[in-house]
């Protein structure tokens, strides 16, 4: 029972840990998701400011996992190339050192853990505020404090070696086995952050059993390789329902750790000794004497391993870029209606997550666009096999803008339940009003289709200036759509007017009315008869409603300030 009592404890301390570094995590995220989005977006023109980027968010939000799911996430909605995302992810992977050394001089000299319940009631304070930004802190107050407990509880709760030796004795016997020992304690390192979902958690592990004496030196060194290679798999999973770039930014975090691992394997004992010849020099000690000084041999490898790592790689990013492209191809074809930004769940923050929304709505409204190039084709096609393709397509694109409508909206119903400021709160409010109004003009498609469909059935035919008249219109109504499209991808932050879509929707307007005017005098004149007449204003009345939708999508915009 003793054994079980202990396991149990273990595993609790861990939990509390973990729960902790997500909670911090997610806090800082909500805090800082905006500025992180500025930075990542202002700061990736060249190899040096992308890792540094990387380097920078990670060492604030305490997650190498969550800045590379977040840069896997920007390349999948468009707002990074692939290139750009390498350096970040290098970058990342340096920032996660932060985590180990802040552990190694803070964790484990000074009790820490004292301060966790003062600064949980901090951080509790701050919860009671109305401010979402002030409950954010408090939030990450909170984490940082159950983090410590969690890192305290799981110091307490690894048995003394003094009265439990028989737990040494178990593990001698996985150390004993020369070079074959460090792969198997590189592969505990890679299982245990791919169970944990977290390298951190793992590198706390490691730490405490550095500090109590469990293992030596050299196999807590493979146990932080293999850390880095089960660290990749957090990025993985969050890409395998994602875009083909975004799959190809896990990849190349993969392709950054294994090469890293396997280099430092080659030269595993030189640079053990290179790990050790710094720590003694800084007045450390010999990691591989004292197990208070191997807590900074781990830290001291960690950080060189992913320094000289970044240092070989960046000058690579092109070929890395390359390697991932060719293992990773491109379909020939995508089916239309598909969603190519919004395929996994909400991320950690909505921010983030509204960033993703707004790139699928872009998306959705070149989709309409492309309806209506169908809808052009179909009033000229004068053959019947040809019009019943186009007819096909157009009921079929209205199926999509239906799907695709709800399923953007089940997206947005998952950020809603999330904390979101004032701000996000506007911007979530109009993405339901711009979808709306963009699945309305999916409907538009179909009814023009119908009316034409009704038009062959009664066998009339619109005559070249009614054709002219009608292409000179849905000319304008392409414009409309470039200025809702403009609009959309500048997002409320870089519009100040929506001037130009105003100019498009009054010139449709006013090319509708003058078309309504002549054609009463048409009918008085006996230029066409009435019936012809009457499909042909339908098809003019639908283009104008879509007008209509199309200015309500920019004003939904320019509202959100």
């Amino acid at each position: 029972m003793d054994i079980i009592y202990q396991v149990l404890k273990v595993l609790g301390s861990l939990g509390l840990f973990l729960y902790g570094m997500t909670i911090l995590s997610e806090g800082l995220q909500k805090v800082a998701g905006d500025k992180m989005r500025s930075i990542l977006a202002a700061m990736t023109s060249n190899s040096f400011k992308r890792v540094l980027t990387g380097l920078f968010i990670t060492a604030i939000i305490q997650s190498s996992s969550a800045t590379t799911v977040m840069v896997v996430s920007f390349v999948n909605a468009g707002l990074l190339s692939l290139a750009q995302s390498v350096g970040v992810i290098m970058g990342a992977n340096i920032g996660t050192t932060v985590t180990a050394w802040i552990i190694s001089l803070l964790g484990f000299k000074a009790d820490i853990a004292v301060l966790s319940i003062p600064l949980i009631g901090v951080g509790f304070t701050f919860m009671m505020f109305k401010s979402k930004r002030r409950k954010s802190i408090g939030e990450l107050i909170i984490g940082f404090a159950l983090l410590f407990l969690g890192l305290s509880f799981l110091k307490e709760s690894v048995p003394d070696l003094k009265s439990t030796p028989e737990v040494l004795e178990f593990l001698k016997e996985w150390t004993s086995f020369g070079f074959f020992s460090i792969l198997i304690f590189v592969a505990i390192g890679t299982v245990l952050t791919i169970v944990l979902q977290s390298s951190s958690a793992t590198m706390a592990l490691t730490l405490v059993m550095c500090s109590f004496g469990w293992i030596p030196f050299e196999m807590a060194a493979a146990m932080v390789l293999g850390e880095n290679i089960g660290t990749t798999i957090t990025a993985n999973i969050a890409a395998a329902v994602a875009n083909v770039s975004a799959r190809r930014a896990a990849l190349a975090h993969s392709v950054f750790n294994l090469f890293g691992v396997t280099w430092v394997l080659i030269f595993f004992a030189p640079i053990l000794r290179l790990v050790s010849y710094i720590t003694v020099s800084v007045g450390a000690g010999d990691p591989f004497i004292n197990a208070g000084s191997t807590l900074y041999g781990v830290s001291f490898l960690h950080t060189l391993f992913n320094l000289t790592n970044t240092l070989i790689l960046v000058w690579f990013t092109p070929q890395i870029v390359k390697f991932v492209s060719y293992v990773i191809k491109a379909p020939k074809t995508e089916e239309v209606f598909r969603l190519q930004y919004i395929q996994g769940g909400p991320l950690s923050t909505a921010e983030l997550s509204l960033t993703q929304a707004k790139q699928e709505i872009v998306n959705f409204a070149r989709l309409a666009k492309r309806q209506f190039e169908y809808a052009k084709e179909a009033i000229h096609g004068n053959d019947k096999e040809n019009f019943e393709e186009l007819f096909t397509k157009l009921e079929h694109y209205e199926q999509i803008t239906d799907r695709v409508e709800l399923e953007i909206a089940n997206y947005l119903n998952g950020i809603s339940e999330g904390e979101l400021s004032e701000e996000s709160g506007r911007r979530l409010q109009a993405m339901y009003t711009i979808i709306s109004e963009i699945e309305s003009i999916g409907d538009s498609g179909y009814n023009i289709a119908r009316i034409l469909q009704r038009k062959r059935v009664h066998n009339k035919k619109f005559d070249k200036d009614m054709l002219k008249k009608i292409d000179h219109l849905l000319n304008l109504l392409d414009n409309a759509f470039d200025q809702m499209i403009t609009n959309l991808e500048l997002g409320y932050t870089k519009i100040n007017n929506i001037a130009n879509a105003e100019d498009a929707e009054n010139s449709i307007n006013e090319y509708r009315n003058h078309l309504k005017e002549e054609h009463l005098i048409n009918l008085e004149n006996n230029v066409y008869n009435y019936q012809t007449g009457t499909f042909y204003m339908d098809i003019i009345a639908e283009c104008e409603k879509v007008g209509d939708y199309i200015i309500n999508v920019s004003e939904a915009i320019i509202e959100i300030q």
